[in-house]
């Protein structure tokens, strides 16, 4: 590979063909995959993504603490400087090239000797020194068809991934509809059924990585129901007053860098045992289930009805804040407990079967990784 030292200087891409990099979809459009835009007043110095492009992110990812390569199969756009884009050479297949660093191990071993970790965490390694480390790729022949073999599998990942999305968004449309007309309703604040509590507090960054498990701010942000399939592990000592997240818990997000993503939410409906909450989160334990239905709460929280009472709670300007008082006081209108339950039951036919769909997804992508790992001894 070559670096690309193509720059954005005569205004040929705007704001909306800023790209970003993703480790479960590659590069796609910011906005599509974001719903906005992060790039500056002026994109003239970010870097020009030709299709066929090359683009190392230099930022970790907690399976990629050395950042992922991705090429670019899809439209032409812009990153930001603190990417490195390559042009790919005749001898080498962008495809395979993404393939190669597919896997965590692979792609960390080759990364980790030439990364300099910066005193704010930050990864320090040039364009060419990035490229400078040795491979071993076969014939440009024997590149192209293992690129389009397992070009076959992602596709029938993509195609996962949209049943999967299609799923969420009817569990979501049924659950505005099923909130916003049912007529039995009663007007209540969080604090009419639950206690609330703080996330962890006087933590440092050598008190994680091993202990018991915590329930981690993307778990709260990108699920309905807690399944701890993937938690973070924190020290606790004895004396430490710690609040421990119980069966049933609301749990939200209590800060963010939009106001969009404050009060995001999730419900825990596993077991009660020792386990913990990430210190930018609170939780609720539910004190009186005759007025509220724990379960039904793991999808009113992410309705739209709730949605817009949350987003004005939002203060700040650069960091948004959600104030637990404020919130606990919020009055909300609920279905009444008989339709919570019914509306539960209705909406969990639906979620069952996206969870066989996830299965599905997990299956791929573990059959995609054993490939890769066979394909490249």
């Amino acid at each position: 590979m070559e670096v690309n030292r193509e720059r954005n200087r005569n205004d040929e891409f705007d704001k909306g063909a800023v790209l970003s990099v993703s480790g479960n979809y590659g590069i796609v459009n910011q906005i599509q995959l974001l719903g906005r835009s992060f790039a500056g007043s002026s994109v003239k110095d970010y870097h020009v993504v030709r299709k066929g492009n090359i683009v190392y992110t230099k930022s970790p990812l907690k399976e990629y603490p050395y950042g992922i390569v991705k090429v670019n199969k899809g439209n032409e756009g812009i990153v930001s400087t603190l990417y490195a884009v390559y042009n790919v050479k005749h001898n080498a297949v962008g495809g395979f090239i993404e393939s190669y660093f597919a896997l965590p191990k692979r792609t960390n071993r080759y990364f980790k000797p030439i990364v300099r970790i910066g005193a704010k965490h930050d990864m320090k390694i040039g364009n060419e020194e990035a490229i400078a480390n040795i491979v071993c790729f076969p014939s440009h022949a024997e590149q192209r068809k293992i690129a389009a073999f397992l070009s076959l599998l992602d596709q029938r990942i993509s195609i996962q991934n949209k049943i999967i999305e299609k799923y969420e968004s009817l569990i979501q449309a049924m659950c505005d509809t099923l909130v916003e007309q049912e007529t039995q309703q009663v007007t209540l604040s969080f604090s009419d059924f639950g206690q609330s509590y703080s996330g962890l507090s006087g933590k440092s960054a050598e008190d994680f990585g091993e202990g018991y498990p915590f329930i981690t701010y993307m778990n709260v942000y990108q699920n309905q129901i807690i399944d701890l399939t993937d938690v973070g592990l924190v020290k606790i000592n004895e004396t430490e007053q710690q609040s421990v997240v119980r069966y049933g818990d609301i749990l939200l997000t209590l800060s963010s860098e939009t106001p969009e993503e404050v009060g995001m939410g999730a419900v825990y409906l596993g077991e009660t045992y020792p386990l913990y909450l990430n210190s930018f989160c609170f939780g609720i334990h539910i004190t009186d289930e005759s007025k509220i239905y724990p379960p039904f709460l793991a999808y009113y929280v992410s309705s739209q009805s709730f949605r817009k009472a949350v987003y004005p709670l939002a203060q700040g300007s650069t960091r948004f804040n959600l104030q637990k008082s404020d919130f606990m006081k919020k009055k909300f209108s609920f279905p009444v407990i008989e339709k919570q339950r019914k509306i539960y039951s209705t909406l969990k036919t639906y979620s069952d079967k996206l969870i066989v769909e996830k299965q599905i997804m997990r299956l791929l992508c573990n059959q995609k990784c054993y490939l890769l790992r066979q394909l490249f001894i």
